[in-house]
């Protein structure tokens, strides 16, 4: 399931950039709250949760996916409460911290948690048993920086957003690198900062398309890509396409049905949306902004169409 799980989608309006008319499920840290709203703001559940939420998803059950800190992730009832929970340690022999960025529950019903500081990836049982570890390779292990978006693939492999190399890589399930692809400057220089005038290769989400390209949300490289197996670059969104929006942290990305391309649009102020859904000619079809019930560290969205 993808950081953007997007069910039974209404088509998307037509003529100027619109509101979804369906629900959104979203995070943020800002406000310290995870809730559903209507693209009117109309809150329909919420929750206290103050943790940094970088990945979420809505189970077919209705329950969610998300992590209330560090190293906890849960799944939560729509009676607000948590029927499944799993605690991530340090590994023996590892010195500082260990961090939870990115979590999927699998077909088999097993949870797949990547655990940035322990340099690996682990599936788990509905018992909290670890029946499969993978390694990572990373130079310089970094709790808060090895992984962003990770997710296991049809074909059994697992794509992974390494923030702090600015690298998407795949892996086998023995931890072998199959593909790679690093992220530039785009012929920029780099400058701090979270909102639109930071500019860097910190990549945050990707995805693996039908076509075998993957889609990937550049974070702080203010833009999205789409490169084909042999690392070239087929289709691109840079910062200031879209007329009125700037790109800042992008998050997420999802591509619907019909091929249109939603993006999360993190740090990037309330003169800019939250969610933007563009089509491939670069045409947007809706946005989502909602500063009343949130603020500007919206990592993570979902929406939907339904009760």
């Amino acid at each position: 399931m993808l950081a953007f799980l997007l069910a039974g989608l209404l088509c998307p309006l037509a003529g100027d950039a619109s509101p979804f008319p369906g629900k959104i499920l979203a995070a943020d840290r800002s406000t310290g709250k995870l809730a559903v709203v209507d693209a009117s703001g109309r809150v329909f559940w919420e929750i206290k949760n103050k943790h940094d939420v970088h990945d979420l998803h809505r189970l077919p059950n209705g329950n969610i996916l998300t992590h209330t800190s560090h190293t906890t992730v849960v799944e939560i009832s729509p009676a607000k409460e948590i029927v499944w929970k799993y605690e991530s340690k340090p590994n023996d022999g590892t010195k500082g911290r260990v961090e939870v960025h990115a979590f999927q529950r699998l077909p088999d019903g097993n949870t797949m948690i990547a655990e940035s500081g322990n340099c690996r990836i682990i599936e788990v049982d509905p018992s909290g048993n670890i029946v499969k570890e993978v390694p990572l390779a990373l130079p310089k292990p970094d709790a808060h920086r090895d992984t962003r978006m990770v997710r296991k693939l049809k074909n059994g492999n697992y794509l992974v957003c390494h923030e702090s190399i600015g690298t998407v890589r795949e892996y086998d399930a023995a931890g072998k690198i199959v593909w790679f692809y690093t992220l530039d400057l785009n012929g920029r220089e780099r400058s701090g900062g979270h909102g639109v005038e930071g500019h860097g290769v910190e990549v945050y989400g990707a995805i693996r398309l039908d076509n075998g390209n993957t889609l990937i949300g550049g974070g702080n490289n203010n833009r999205v890509l789409e490169v084909s197996p042999d690392k070239k670059i087929v289709w691109s969104l840079d910062q200031k396409e879209l007329p009125g929006i700037t790109l800042a942290w992008v998050t997420t990305v999802n591509v619907l049905k019909d091929g249109v391309i939603v993006i999360g649009n993190c740090h990037a102020g309330p003169k800019n949306p939250q969610l933007i859904a563009v089509t491939r000619d670069k045409k947007v079809v809706w946005t989502w902004t909602d500063f009343k019930n949130f603020g500007d560290n919206t990592a993570s969205a979902i929406v939907w169409d339904g009760e």
